[in-house]
């Protein structure tokens, strides 16, 4: 009986190290996430101006101050944060974001705009806890790129969520809460799977170098060690970031400048035909055994990707589909994008054999990525009244895509001289 039970829980525990049930637990997690924080924007909310400031404006910019207040918060509070804290984390900060979007509903406008500035608050964290899980792991770009897939497919799933639960007469203020509901039960599913993933193997950690919680010093000191490359991916994560935030936050009023019918479904459709080519190209990484090869890759692919958005502007104006445009700009955009995520920061770490953390390394980014995304918002309101949305897109696929292709070139030119004798 004895040897039974042993044998039970020897085959358990062989199941919560299987790297399959870590990419369920973390994608769903994460996947669930975005039901909690992106269906408003399904929503139009034409012709309701708050002092004088289109309202939908205003709901994206608190909320993505919320956001990136969390994104600077998190450089310590995500570095520091030791293993056994994370399970409790997610369950309170999903539980506060679903609760200020019931008040989001209650509060009439234009004040239950500061619920969604706290709804974006508490969800900033989340990225960060799940990473924990997936890092410092042989087949960490596999994990991650399949976390970032979640980002991908669940902006379009949670938009179409939200567009059929307004196709059903649900109004707009109420409709982000009817929608976390939805995707709250499944949450809750996927966090306990989570609290169940096993920490990196002996093998992990002799091959990608142990990651531990970073102090204030030691992270001072990997940046100064590493500044003007880091700084480098840093801006080529904002840009990035920019194009992503303005492709997800106003998709209906893209789809619709482009004169593309709009349905639930085709957020959700373009969203998997993005996420699909992403998946593929970041995961090539894991296949590369010397983790410098597999870092200079990585900025390889973002350079690729800076080169599909300025083609995507080109060929619309000759004749390329709408709707192979959006998914060529999602593809574009997107590479560079999650190959920060997946392999730039891990491959760095696991070359350089640092006492460090992704963790602290994306929140450095995404802080920036994110201060620079409401600076956007706000320039673009107040710059101009004219002009449309898909406008002022296209013209920064061009100009930022450039821009981001010469910065991925200084970069490789500076790694490669920082770590050529790794």
């Amino acid at each position: 009986m004895i040897m039974i039970q042993a044998i039970a829980a020897k085959r358990t525990k062989k199941i919560f190290h299987n790297p399959a049930w870590t990419l369920i637990a973390g994608f769903g997690t994460y996947f669930c996430m975005y039901g909690f924080r992106r269906p408003y924007t399904a929503a139009t909310y034409s012709n309701i101006f708050c002092w004088g400031i289109d309202y939908k404006v205003l709901l994206v910019v608190a909320q993505t101050i919320g956001y990136v207040t969390a994104k600077w918060v998190g450089i310590k509070t995500i570095a520091e944060m030791k293993p056994a804290q994370r399970i409790k984390m997610l369950l309170a900060l999903i539980f506060f974001a679903e609760l200020m979007l019931l008040l989001f509903g209650v509060i009439p406008r234009p004040w239950n705009i500061l619920c969604l500035l706290l709804n974006g608050l508490s969800l900033g964290i989340v990225f960060g806890l799940v990473l924990g899980f997936m890092e410092g792991r042989r087949n960490t770009e596999a994990l991650i790129a399949g976390l970032c897939a979640s980002f991908i497919i669940s902006d379009g799933v949670s938009k179409s969520v939200g567009k059929m639960l307004l196709d059903e007469s649900v109004s707009e203020n109420w409709m982000p809460f009817l929608a976390g509901m939805l995707f709250l039960v499944p949450t809750l599913v996927f966090i306990s799977m989570l609290s169940y993933v096993q920490p990196p193997s002996h093998d992990d950690v002799t091959n990608r170098s142990a990651r531990v919680p970073m102090s204030a010093q030691a992270r001072w000191s990997f940046f100064q060690k590493y500044g003007p490359g880091l700084v480098g991916v840093i801006i080529v994560y904002l840009l990035a970031t920019l194009l992503r935030s303005m492709r997800a936050d106003f998709a209906p009023e893209l789809w619709k400048g482009l004169g593309y019918k709009q349905t639930p479904a085709v957020f959700t459709l373009s969203e998997l035909f993005v996420s699909f080519g992403v998946i593929i190209v970041s995961g090539l990484a894991i296949f590369m055994l010397n983790h410098y090869k597999a870092f200079r890759f990585s900025l390889l692919t973002s350079l690729g990707g800076f080169i599909i958005l300025i083609l995507s502007v080109w060929g619309l104006r000759f004749g390329l589909s709408k709707f192979a445009f959006m998914v060529l700009v999602g593809f574009g955009v997107y590479i560079p994008y999650v190959a920060v995520h997946t392999t730039v920061f891990e491959r760095l770490i696991a070359v350089t054999k640092e006492r460090a953390n992704i963790g602290f390394l994306m929140y450095v980014a995404d802080s920036v990525g994110y201060t620079g995304y409401v600076f956007l918002m706000l320039f673009r309101y107040f710059i101009s009244s004219s002009g449309s949305i898909l406008f002022l897109f296209l013209r920064a696929c061009v100009g930022l895509g450039i821009l981001g292709a010469l910065i991925i070139l200084y970069c490789n030119w500076y790694f490669k001289m920082k770590l050529k004798k790794a």
